[in-house]
């Protein structure tokens, strides 16, 4: 099946990058881009992303390698308030009247 029809990238396209990205270097993450660089060439429109990115997630070999796994929650766990103060809200001495 069709999956971008700018590029012509079909569902086998999708797939077979996949297996040769994960065959090449097994603790890589994929990404859209690394496929479409893979398969030599590049996003058109965009229209195709949600289907390309069902297609991706439909293949076996898209895990995330065990090793990578635990370090979205190690990062988001150091820097739970991502810097931001307690309130969002401004005091209201300061706010405008």
């Amino acid at each position: 099946m069709i999956i971008c029809h700018c590029t012509h990238i079909s569902d086998h396209d999708i797939r077979a990058a996949i297996d040769w990205m994960r065959t090449a270097d097994p603790q890589t993450v994929i990404t859209p881009g690394k496929i479409y660089h893979a398969l030599g060439k590049s996003a058109g429109c965009g229209g195709c992303m949600p289907l390309f990115l069902d297609t991706m997630r439909s293949s076996d070999n898209l895990e995330v390698p065990m090793q990578l796994r635990t370090l979205r929650s190690e990062a988001s766990q150091e820097r739970a308030h991502e810097g931001r103060s307690q309130s969002h809200r401004i005091p209201k001495q300061f706010s405008a009247a």
